[in-house]
């Protein structure tokens, strides 16, 4: 039970929550090591009041001084190996487990999320949660345990005495325990602020060129300040806002150390205590407030924490897409039966991009989806390779239902070349051997040259081993499609998700791409996203999708022969190169 709670409560994982035990019982330990010496310097103060110390007794206390400092030293390494060693690992168990997550989870998951909020919490939620489990939250609850073992046994001395020194305890727990709601209102508008800023900087950096050649920097600037300084006046808001629970709560502490000595001067005159059993209490207390005085603090940072952890939790126990491991092995038409789709599923009042979608894409030949932009080409094509899940009907793969596979399996179904190609700031061979990870150098290659990369890369400087920079910066569109393309033939996968990529090429590279197009797509299942129609002249059969609906399925020649979107689309584009070629 404590272990799951420390688990929900600190993003923590399940060894982790047990390590927190131990690092705040080692806490706990070294506090309580500490109040030895006091112990021992009463003892020393008793002995002392009842005459000289004789040498056996000196060699007693020098051995308890030399026990106490070895128990204190002993205490700080088991402190250690319990709190920063341990939080050292799940800070990396943790690191890896949020990557794991998002590898795992749903395209779904990111269409709600801001990459630079993603990025935020991996990086810097990752550092304050891994800060606050090697500092604060050991040390606020090995305080409170620790003080409370040494605050009890007070009041078998004399409960009224316990009483005047104790009360500031509960009281100033009180007065910060007020202020979570302050604390985590302050926190969010902080962090709010400072994912304004994130924003506004990588947009500007994404920007710069636009930004130099329209000579809008300077007014582009000047936003960013006025972000960087509403980052600051959030901070000191919120740092102000803890501090107004904080200080007069370790206020209260102090004023502690003041009724002890009126309570007891007051029994001490009286003749109700002693002078060795008040000199006890002024000595403890005055060491017993010092922990707490550091819980309140501690206190104050972990309830800012909260934040942070649910950002965190947010990843962690969000809903993975699972399913069977295994494959069918009949074959690979691509059935959508009576499908919709919306993208925020679940939602009141969602409004859904694909309405009782219905058609077959079979294996060995190319099935081209048409229509107006949003009509869901992309979505359809999304759907089949389950990057999101359908709302209604079923996405079949040779008869396997695609929701009850487990997706990374199913994958390995397809290769995807779509118009924006991502690469790394690696070399060429390895952004291609990204298709199948475990191919030698000369599968690399014959792939490549399948895709025609082999000139392209004859002209880079350091040939295969070029880095390309970054998102493939040095590399033309063209050049970027056909490395796209040489990853799916390295991959050799029996179906095909294109998404026209040859709409936005000059004629050489759209020859070249084309070319490899025809020769990857052999005997596979191809859906063709097309935004040309002279790009579909030769597919077997064309989907038409207008608002969401199958407006019209069958061959070209059925096509042209029913009249409808397609014939439309193709006399408008027959009439435009007209008109080229007559200019």
């Amino acid at each position: 039970m404590i272990v799951e709670k420390l688990q929900h409560q600190y993003a923590l994982s399940r060894r982790g929550a047990r390590d927190m035990m131990w690092a705040c019982a080692s806490c706990t330990l070294s506090n309580w090591v500490l109040m030895m010496p006091v112990g021992l310097l009463f003892w020393l103060v008793a002995d002392l009041l009842q005459g000289p110390l004789r040498p056996e007794r000196m060699w007693l206390y020098a051995a308890g001084t030399a026990g106490c400092l070895l128990l204190i030293a002993a205490s700080y390494a088991w402190q250690y190996k319990k709190t920063f060693y341990a939080t050292y690992i799940e800070s990396g168990v943790r690191r890896i487990a949020v990557a794991e997550r998002l590898r795992r989870l749903p395209l779904s998951f990111f269409g709600k999320k801001d990459l630079g909020d993603l990025t935020s919490t991996i990086m810097s939620d990752c550092a304050s949660i891994e800060t606050a489990s090697s500092h604060f939250i050991p040390e606020f609850y090995g305080s409170i345990a620790s003080t409370l073992l040494v605050a009890v046994p007070l009041f078998f001395f004399d409960w009224r005495l316990a009483l005047g020194s104790l009360w500031p305890l509960p009281v100033s727990l009180a007065v910060v325990a007020l202020s979570p709601h302050v604390i985590d209102r302050l926190e969010r508008r902080q962090m709010g602020a400072k994912m304004a800023l994130a924003d506004g900087i990588q947009e500007c950096l994404e920007a710069l060129r636009e930004l130099k050649t329209s000579n809008a920097e300077a007014d582009y600037l000047r936003g960013l300040d006025l972000k960087i300084k509403a980052v600051e006046r959030r901070a000191q808001v919120s740092e102000l806002g803890g501090a107004l629970f904080v200080v007069p709560a370790q206020m209260v502490l102090k004023v502690g150390i003041a009724t002890t000595a009126i309570v007891g001067g007051g029994l001490l005159a009286a003749g109700n205590v002693t002078v060795l059993t008040f000199f006890m209490f002024m000595l403890v207390i005055s060491r017993l407030y010092d922990p707490m005085g550091g819980a309140l603090v501690n206190l104050a940072a972990i309830l800012m924490l909260r934040v942070r952890t649910e950002r965190m939790n947010g990843i962690l126990e969000h809903p993975v897409q699972e399913g069977r491991d295994e494959l069918t092995n009949q074959g690979c038409d691509i059935r959508f039966d009576h499908v919709s789709f919306g993208y925020d599923a679940g939602a009141q009042g969602r409004e859904d991009v694909l309405h009782d979608v219905t058609f077959t894409a079979r294996q060995g030949e190319v099935t081209a989806l048409i229509g107006p932009s949003g009509g869901g080409k992309t979505t359809v094509s999304r759907l089949a390779a389950r990057f999101w899940d359908c709302t209604d009907g079923r996405v079949c793969i040779g008869g396997m239902d695609v929701s009850q596979t487990d997706p990374e399996r199913l994958l390995t179904l397809f290769s995807i070349v779509f118009q924006d190609v991502t690469l790394f700031n690696n070399t060429v061979m390895e952004n291609i051997r990204i298709g199948r990870r475990d191919a030698t150098d000369e599968e690399v290659m014959a792939a490549a040259r399948m895709a025609h990369c082999d000139e392209m890369v004859e002209r880079l400087p350091n040939g295969w081993q070029t880095l390309i920079g970054e998102n493939g910066s040095e590399l033309s569109g063209g050049e970027r499609q056909r490395i796209s393309i040489a990853r799916a033939f390295l991959k050799d996968a029996p179906i095909i998700l294109l998404d026209e990529p040859t709409s936005s090429l000059d004629v050489e590279n759209e020859v070249l791409v084309q070319q490899a197009v025809a020769r990857l797509i052999q005997d596979k299942t191809v859906l063709l996203i097309a935004h040309r129609m002279r790009t579909v002249a030769g597919a077997d059969r064309i989907v038409v999708l207008q608002n969401g609906t199958v407006a019209q399925q069958g061959t070209p020649a059925e096509l042209l022969a029913q009249g409808g979107f397609f014939k439309e689309m193709m006399e408008k584009q027959t009439c435009a190169e007209e008109i080229g070629n007559e200019n």
